[in-house]
């Protein structure tokens, strides 16, 4: 396989030779509608007929996808190929929702069957937590579970409790109620504990390599209330780390389960990091729905035909908008509140792995990468942002997510419909107000129109769904890197800041505006 930067390829030519048509108003019919629509896992559907892009553009993002190797590329990484060049790792959470790839092995060791064999681990410990085989020190049940972790190890798995919440209270499966503590400020862990029992909690330490400052601080914080309270911390804390890490085989905790370096942080969710608090809150069953889901959604990103490959598709319409049309920013808008935080772990997901101005080599590239991605739940983001979506000086493309029926199916008739159907009627409006615009001889009042937006929809957003979404953009972020030719696994970006800060506590940084910084914030 070739690896080579965006501006190198034949296919890139071409599409900016296309970039004066494309953002032309209109366009947007019913026969649109029900032509651009692909299929997705978990039942959802991704309908891209908002976007400015005809057979066209399709065709010469289809030979892109042939040019940069695009499936040759995932199945390498399926299979076990070295993709984190900066790290020198391979990069394996697919692996964790079901093998694709050939077995894949490190050290004489099978991983995938490694993979396995944690989950059962921790599926046969969230199953004694559940059923009150296993409790804390004063022989309570546990009845809540908290996480501390920070990133990786908190927005996803934060962001997929979330979502499943209502689902399983609903359907008899929620036997724990979860929070999450992940900043460091002692007020994030102090409001948190301080609304528990805690001789009913257990707690769920994440941190892959053992030595993360803020989920330490936190774990100290935890440990302290616990023996404040008269309880034993080892009775109430299980630990995720690898096995390599000082956490690891440590008799101070309950138990501990493991990922390897393989598990990037922010693809991690598919994991013991998210799959420990999901099951113990939901029960193993829920989480390997979700896996389900996922891995479904992983085969399918295996279809060279762009127009039946969802996450493909997405991500070459997110690089013609990037890259010819210079968007700056997308917005992830899901219009249901059990998705409230899934935008902030897309940001991410998104902005870690592809906010890097480095091909995979080292070496500069000469176009722009990944976007500054944002999103609130609608309809809550009509009410603030969405005025410079609609009328202000950036066009941004609109990433929208919805469901025909809530998780609940709790919903009342007020003033001739359920709020559901007005949540979706909202969403329906939206999609045509951006595409379409308003002509108005009150320039104020006039809506250019021209704004591209994508619809991923389903019936309802159960676990397999969630699987499904979360896949999807974790393979689109993958193809995008493949196409702008990045290492989309590793995170030097978040390094510079914790060496700065580790030269500030020690009290002699030797730099003279760390020092006088840390004078102004009281240090």
């Amino acid at each position: 396989m070739r690896y080579t930067d965006l501006d190198k390829t034949e296919s890139y030519k071409k599409l900016l030779s296309l970039k004066e048509n494309a953002a032309a108003r209109g366009g947007l019919d019913a026969a649109r509608i029900r032509s651009c629509s692909v299929p997705m896992a978990g039942g959802l559907s991704y309908n891209w007929a908002a976007k400015a892009a005809g057979s066209g553009l399709i065709a010469v993002l289809a030979e892109l996808a042939g040019e940069q190797e695009l499936i040759d590329k995932y199945r390498a990484l399926l299979d076990g190929e070295t993709m984190n060049t900066g790290e020198g790792r391979k990069v394996l959470h697919h692996l964790l929702r079901g093998q694709l790839g050939k077995a894949v092995l490190h050290n004489g060791r099978d991983l995938g069957e490694f993979y396995r064999s944690e989950r059962e681990r921790f599926s046969a410990f969230a199953e004694k937590v559940r059923s009150g085989k296993l409790s804390g020190s004063t022989g309570k049940a546990f009845r809540h579970a908290v996480q501390i972790g920070i990133g990786g190890s908190d927005l996803g798995p934060r962001a997929l409790y979330l979502a499943l919440d209502n689902w399983a209270a609903s359907r008899g499966r929620k036997k724990l109620s979860a929070a999450f503590i992940s900043n460091v400020d002692p007020d994030d862990p102090s409001a948190v504990t301080a609304g528990l029992n805690l001789e009913e909690t257990v707690f769920v330490l994440v941190s892959k390599s053992g030595v993360t400052q803020e989920t330490l601080a936190n774990e100290l914080f935890v440990k302290n209330k616990l023996k404040n309270a008269g309880l034993d911390p080892g009775r109430h804390i299980v630990a995720v780390t690898s096995e390599t890490s000082p956490l690891a085989h440590n008799p101070a905790y309950l138990d501990s389960f493991y990922i390897d370096d393989f598990i990037g942080g922010r693809y991690s969710s598919s994991s013991a990091v998210g799959g420990v608090i999901l099951s113990m809150a939901f029960g193993p069953e829920t989480f390997g729905e979700f896996l389900s889901g996922a891995h479904e959604a992983d085969k399918l990103a295996l279809e060279r035909d762009i127009t039946k490959n969802a996450a493909l598709l997405d991500a070459l319409l997110g690089v013609w908008e990037r890259n010819v049309l210079a968007y700056p920013a997308t917005a992830a808008l899901p219009y249901s509140q059990a998705l409230s935080r899934f935008p902030a772990h897309l940001q991410q997901l998104d902005m870690e792995s592809n906010g890097k101005r480095v091909n995979r080599n080292g070496e500069p590239v000469a176009y722009a990468t990944g976007p500054v991605v944002f999103g609130e739940p609608g309809t809550n983001g009509q009410h603030s942002f969405y005025q410079l979506l609609h009328q202000g000086t950036d066009i941004v493309p609109l990433q929208f997510v919805a469901f025909a029926e809530s998780q609940r199916n709790d919903d009342l008739e007020v003033e001739g419909s359920p709020s559901q159907t007005k949540l979706n009627a909202n969403l329906a409006a939206q999609i045509v107000a951006f595409a379409k615009g308003k002509d108005d001889p009150n320039r104020n009042k006039y809506f250019p129109g021209g704004r591209p937006s994508s619809l991923i929809h389903g019936k309802q957003l159960d676990p397999a769904a969630l699987g499904s979404l979360l896949a999807h953009f974790e393979n689109k972020v993958m193809f995008q890197g493949f196409v702008w030719n990045l290492n989309s696994f590793d995170q030097e970006g978040v390094q510079l800041g914790k060496i700065l800060t580790k030269k500030v506590l020690s009290g002699a940084s030797g730099d003279d505006a760390l020092d006088e910084y840390g004078k102004l914030l009281g240090l």
